[in-house]
């Protein structure tokens, strides 16, 4: 069975405007993250030992470890908290109905028997707190009368739960059972989140008017705030304690974080000012902090999550970042097979180095959506949705100069010949566009609609996919292609064809689950019946010693087949991705990397049989 080696994490979701309350475990030094359906609980010691839950129906928006590090509580979009084990598979204890909206917030008491959760409701339920194992309310919580964003519970006795939201109040409640005791409306913008001091004798608030204020954890009433002196200058979104409670972290908008020194008294100044890399664009605003251990833990709106050692605050922080939506392709580097390129369609192309993980993003300079996605040496090729296909030159991490070429219709494929990546093949509905370098040097129409292509690595020879599932082959000369033969075993509509890497063979699959080998001399089938995926194929890819085959489907699997056995041992890898795979690739013979909807990369280690 093959074995996950890494996964290349996906980052956090995020949103313009809004933050995001990212949590940890101070006993494994584990962060936890929602990105799509999937929570993500990432070790700070080893970003490469990442393990996702994916058993949300609906977006997940917030998840905690309960306070002995053995359960966690995460919640999504439609108002439920599912509750499961750290260990053992993520064993789930129980479900619950807990708001009829979006859960925002979510807190376990300290003695781990109840949970608080805030978001989007009816009426007048923003808040509710509930017992954990039967989920039978505690308390009452009036007092807001729009979403609330935070919730906090005191880690201390006597119980408190406090409240803050978009109608700019901080609400005390005591209990249990709760009820509200108190409201302070000194916030004169969203209140963004509330958090108890580590021994609960105070707690604090940021907003976006740029304020935070703290107040006395037995009684509600405010004490102090965050001197103006060197503050933030846009909304705060998100605070976290020290693990001594004498300091806070904050993150803004303004792109800064800070590192307060929390007075007895309860006012703030400014310790430090941390400023995370990054070009200064708007994807470098700060959404999410969190200080555990001795880590300080900032997310920007691009996903961007920095490291920085609360001990020796000058060092550089360690930067992990990757994609926020579907990965549709991954291309390896063949003179550097430990260089991996994943690219998403929103744009972003992001280079991994196995073993060690992220490695940078490829900052291009059209940054246009990416559609279609091939890669040679010093040189990747993308084209997106509208009508372009883009050159660009690689050195080392950088993109250099990149020139476009309009194909006047929508690329639905890209292949380039590996030696002599002048000459690139691009399927369009009606045919193909043939380039050499970036301009067109014909445009013909099939007479058949065009699903799919590939071109053979000298450029001698294309095969064109269709929509009525036959391949078909053509060799090149010049700028014209010639009919060679009609291959007719699909069922579905052709969408994906690789030649083998020593072009003896290639291989073929179908919207119809169907894959086929093909021996390229004979034009026979060379392996059959691989019919093991329940929905179409994606992606396939050949090992670089021409002894497999693997395909990803949108069944979330990854299959791989041995071309001289029979279909049937294949290997299967199942649910590689939550939501279908969407790219494969092989590093080596003995190792295959996946990527999919969950915006993952995942790397495989096969056994031999």
């Amino acid at each position: 069975m093959p074995e996950l080696a890494e996964t290349y994490a996906c980052v956090p979701s995020t949103e313009r405007g809004r933050g995001i309350l990212i949590s940890g475990d101070p006993k494994s030094n584990t962060i936890l993250y929602t990105n799509g359906r999937s929570v993500i609980l990432l070790n700070l010691d080893n970003p490469l030992k990442v393990s996702v839950y994916a058993e949300h129906a609906y977006p997940a928006t917030v998840a905690r470890f309960s306070p002995n590090g053995e359960w966690i509580a995460s919640a999504d979009v439609s108002g439920t908290v599912r509750i499961w084990g750290t260990h053992n598979d993520f064993v789930l204890k129980k479900e619950f109905k807990v708001l009829s909206g979006r859960i925002d917030d979510l807190q376990w008491s300290p003695d781990g028997m109840r949970i608080v959760a805030c978001g989007e409701g009816k009426g007048k339920s923003f808040v509710r707190a509930f017992m954990w194992d039967s989920g039978s309310n505690v308390g009452d919580f009036d007092g807001h009368s729009r979403r609330v964003l935070s919730c906090a519970f005191k880690p201390s006795r006597p119980f408190r739960i406090v409240t803050c939201g978009e109608d700019f109040l901080v609400n005390f409640y005591e209990g249990p059972p709760f009820k509200f005791k108190l409201s302070i409306r000194d916030h004169s913008n969203f209140a963004n989140c509330i958090r108890f001091s580590p021994d609960g004798s105070k707690f604090i608030s940021v907003s976006s008017d740029k304020k935070g204020i703290l107040y006395d954890g037995k009684t509600g009433e405010k004490i102090g705030e965050l001197s103006s002196e060197d503050g933030h200058k846009g909304s705060i979104y998100a605070v976290s304690w020290s693990p001594d409670g004498k300091q806070v972290l904050t993150v803004s908008a303004d792109k800064s974080a800070k590192v307060w020194d929390i007075s007895e008294d309860g006012n703030g100044k400014v310790n430090r000012t941390l400023t995370p890399s990054g070009s200064g664009g708007v994807d470098d605003m700060l959404v999410g902090g969190l200080w555990l251990n001795d880590r300080l833990v900032t997310v920007s709106l691009g996903g961007t999550i920095s490291l920085f050692s609360s001990s020796d605050l000058d060092k550089a922080p360690l930067s992990l970042s990757g994609h926020m939506k579907n990965i549709n392709s991954l291309a390896v580097l063949k003179s550097n097979p430990k260089v991996i390129l994943s690219s998403s369609y929103d744009g972003l192309i992001v280079k991994w180095i196995q073993g060690i993980g992220y490695s940078g993003k490829l900052q291009r300079k059209e940054n246009s959506q990416i559609k279609c996605f091939a890669a040679v040496e010093e040189e990747i090729s993308t084209s997106g949705f509208d009508n372009k296909v883009w050159r660009v030159a690689l050195h080392g991490d950088q993109c250099g100069d990149a020139d476009s070429v309009d194909v006047g219709s929508q690329p639905k494929d890209l292949s380039i010949a590996l030696l002599s990546p002048e000459l690139a093949v691009v399927a369009i509905d009606s045919g193909v566009v043939m380039l050499r370098g970036t301009k067109v040097v014909s445009t013909i129409n099939l007479g058949f609609t065009v699903t799919a292509s590939a071109i053979a690595p000298d450029g001698s020879e294309a095969i064109i996919g269709g929509q009525d599932g036959k391949l078909h082959i053509y060799s090149i000369s010049g700028d014209t292609l010639t009919e060679e033969a009609v291959l007719e075993k699909h069922r579905g509509a052709i969408s994906v064809i690789r030649y083998s890497p020593d072009v003896s063979m290639f291989a073929s699959g179908d919207l119809n689950r169907e894959a086929v080998v093909w021996d390229r001399g004979t034009r026979e089938v060379k392996l059959k019946n691989m019919l093991y995926h329940t929905a179409r194929i994606n992606c396939l890819a050949w090992s670089p010693d021409n002894t497999m085959v693997a395909t990803g489907s949108l069944d979330t699997c990854v299959i791989i087949y041995e071309i001289d056995k029979p279909a049937s041992s294949r290997t299967t890898i199942k649910g590689a991705h939550l939501g279908g795979v969407y790219g494969v690739a092989f590093t080596d013979e003995h190792s295959v990397l996946s990527s999919g909807e969950d915006a993952c990369v995942r790397l495989w280690k096969l056994t031999p049989q």
